[in-house]
C-alpha cells in the first residue's frame, strides 16, 4: 500500500536559489497551513532549540532520481556510492530531513536558521529534536562527506 501524504506547510521566506553550499546564516520562515492547524498545535514548541523538518525536493524532477552508484557531486576523487548512501534530490522519494535551529514561533510561522530548503519548498513534517532520540553511540562515517560539505554551512561571501 502506498503512503499518500499532504504538505503541512511551506517555506515562505529565506533563500530562493538552489545551490550545493553556503547555507550558513540563512534565516527562513516555515508557514504551517492556517486552514488545517489551530494555533495551539505549536504550543510548547518554542521551548526547543532545534527542529526535525521533513521536506520534499519539489523543485527537482522525478527524472533526477538515480538508483546506481555514483561519485558524490560527480567528483571522481570521492568513491562511487549507492543511492542510499547519498542525501540529495536523486533519492527515490526525493525527501529530505533538516535540523534547523528554531529562532521564533509566531503563530503558525516558525522562524529558523540552518534550514537548507528554498522558498516554495513543501514541508511534510515538523517535530522538535530530542537529544535522546539522536544517534546512540559513536557516529562513524567515511572522509568524503566532510570533504564534500566543507562549505555547506559557510556564509556566502
Amino acid at each position: 500500500m502506498a503512503l499518500e501524504i499532504q504538505p503541512i506547510g511551506e517555506v515562505i521566506a529565506g533563500r530562493s536559489e538552489v545551490a550545493d553550499d553556503y547555507w550558513g546564516g540563512v534565516e527562513s520562515v516555515i508557514q504551517l497551513n492556517k486552514d488545517e492547524f489551530p494555533i495551539d498545535s505549536v504550543q510548547g514548541l518554542e521551548e526547543f532549540s532545534h527542529l526535525v523538518v521533513v521536506w520534499h525536493f519539489d523543485q527537482s524532477s522525478p527524472d533526477d532520481v538515480e538508483y546506481h552508484a555514483r561519485s558524490p557531486r560527480g567528483n571522481a576523487q570521492w568513491p562511487a556510492t549507492g543511492t542510499f548512501a547519498h542525501r540529495n534530490h536523486r533519492r527515490p522519494n526525493q525527501l529530505a530531513q533538516s535540523f534547523p535551529r528554531l529562532l521564533e514561533v509566531d503563530g503558525l510561522r516558525l522562524r529558523v536558521t540552518d534550514l537548507d530548503a528554498v522558498v516554495g519548498t513543501k514541508i511534510y513534517d515538523v517535530s522538535p529534536f530530542f537529544s535522546e532520540m539522536g544517534p546512540r553511540g559513536p557516529v562513524r562515517e567515511p572522509v568524503w562527506p566532510s570533504e564534500m560539505l566543507v562549505d555547506y554551512w559557510a556564509r556566502r561571501s
